[in-house]
């Protein structure tokens, strides 16, 4: 027999991608919780741009890659690490430090999807189509149906909660903004300028508001940064920005409900939080809604 090949014209990696981008993005949710222990939010996200940027540089001096050649290019690659790096990085990792639930957290980001789908026509020139809709709101349900059973009920902070919303709102913003203006850079490129961006974006509430205290004799500490960096910083943002060039951005935003599922099942091991029976039911139904979410039109 012959050996599976990837559909024609599309390459292995683009085949692979999405798994994983989506097992390194569903672990940073727990990794991101382990680090926070050890410093403040802020203080933790700009040692970890900072920490990439010092990784990527010796690559930019040796590749010597091509810079983008008009300030307009410069502004969008810009416009997109302020918006995911500073926003949605910086308001999800202050509403954990706010106290609100890793639940609630990710059921509110998990709407990215559905804001995609209603902005992709108007600004990304996209057409979502009645069938991926089905898709998309399965995809809500069963994240819904994880989160419910995963979570207890309690209080949440306004705080924490605006800074969801938030999140939601960078993340979204992003995507769109990647989709409509992105261009192919080379990816150390893309990179250094998205998170000098972020760093700069953060770093100065970071010195007006955080004591920039680190614990740097924890071992959890380290292994989350270096997880983080690479993992999350450097692999999966290089994942997610090609799949949204390379695809339509409404069925690339469809893997984000499969994030809080996987997300509760990386947890066990990681937070000692296990899984609810019905959390499994939730995570069939939002296997499914991505599946439909993600087939393209005839």
């Amino acid at each position: 027999m012959n050996s599976p090949s990837p559909p024609a014209g599309r390459p292995l990696w683009l085949v692979l991608a999405p798994l994983i981008f989506l097992v390194l993005w569903s672990g940073g949710f727990s990794v991101a919780k382990l680090g926070i222990r050890h410093a403040e939010p802020l203080t933790f996200l700009a040692l970890r741009y900072v920490i990439v940027l010092i990784i990527l540089a010796p690559f930019a001096i040796a590749l010597k890659p091509q810079w983008p050649r008009t300030p307009t290019q410069w502004f969008h690659i810009a416009m997109v690490g302020f918006l995911i790096q500073a926003i949605y990085f910086g308001l999800s990792y202050l509403a954990f430090y706010a106290k609100a639930s890793s639940g609630t957290v990710a059921i509110i980001v998990c709407l990215q999807p559905i804001l995609v789908g209603l902005a992709a026509p108007y600004f990304a020139r996209e057409r979502v189509s009645g069938l991926r809709w089905i898709g998309l709101i399965l995809g809500l349900a069963g994240a819904a149906i994880v989160i419910l059973a995963q979570s207890a009920i309690k209080a949440e902070t306004t705080f924490g909660i605006l800074c969801a919303f938030g999140a939601l709102l960078g993340i979204t913003a992003g995507t769109l903004w990647e989709k409509r203006f992105g261009a192919n850079h080379h990816p150390i490129v893309s990179n250094m300028i998205q998170y000098v961006t972020g760093l700069a974006g953060t770093l100065p509430l970071t010195l007006a508001t955080e004591s920039m205290h680190v614990d740097w004799s924890s071992p959890e500490l380290l292994a989350a940064l270096a997880y983080l960096v690479i993992g999350n910083s450097l692999i999966s943002m290089t994942l997610l920005l090609a799949m949204i060039r390379a695809g339509e951005v409404s069925r690339v935003s469809s893997l984000f409900y499969l994030v809080p599922p996987v997300a509760t099942l990386m947890a066990w091991p990681l937070l000692g939080e296990t899984m609810a029976p019905l959390a499994w039911l939730g995570m069939a139904v939002a296997a499914a809604g991505v599946a439909i979410a993600s087939r393209k039109a005839a």
